[in-house]
């Protein structure tokens, strides 16, 4: 769809706020669908004490193997949660980055942090996964992921208004 501004036609699909207010609502949609395959997975899913990265003597190299497994070797519910996490995250830290690269403000500075508590919910997804299904890091995970959604209600609210 093209519009006529002052400055020529643009295309409103791909346009600075539009796009990433789009691309906001996007990764809330994704954080909501994360939370609930999370508790398909907390309720249904009992993760092994021993599997690759279980009990890692290093967190970071234990955790890349414990979600390769999830994601080659777990049940489908908890593969699924794995590489959608991943996908969320990468997704998460390009909404924050273009929105720093447009500079909207406060808006940025919601869709930062919310990138930021997504994260922080992987590595506590990490953690649930090294660690036998611990309840603290899979309510860590859903608090931080449930934060991550008000910081993109947030944005979604301070994005500037289409004219």
């Amino acid at each position: 769809m093209v519009e006529a501004s002052a400055g020529g036609a643009r295309d409103s699909t791909l346009s600075g706020t539009d796009g990433l207010r789009r691309m906001t609502l996007a990764a809330a949609v994704l954080v909501v669908i994360q939370v609930a395959i999370g508790m398909v997975v907390n309720l249904y899913v009992a993760v092994p004490a021993h599997h690759p990265g279980a009990h890692p003597a290093n967190f970071f190299s234990g955790s890349v193997r414990s979600v390769a497994w999830a994601i080659g070797s777990g049940t489908i519910s908890l593969a699924v949660h794995g590489a959608l996490g991943l996908a969320v995250i990468l997704f998460a830290i390009t909404v924050a980055v273009r929105a720093v690269m447009l500079r909207t403000g406060c808006a940025a500075v919601s869709l930062v942090l919310g990138a930021l508590l997504v994260i922080g919910a992987g590595f506590n997804g990490a953690s649930f996964l090294d660690f036998g299904g611990q309840n603290v890091s899979s309510l860590l995970m859903a608090l931080l992921a449930l934060g991550a959604l008000c910081c993109y209600l947030l944005a979604l609210y301070l994005l500037p208004s289409r004219r």
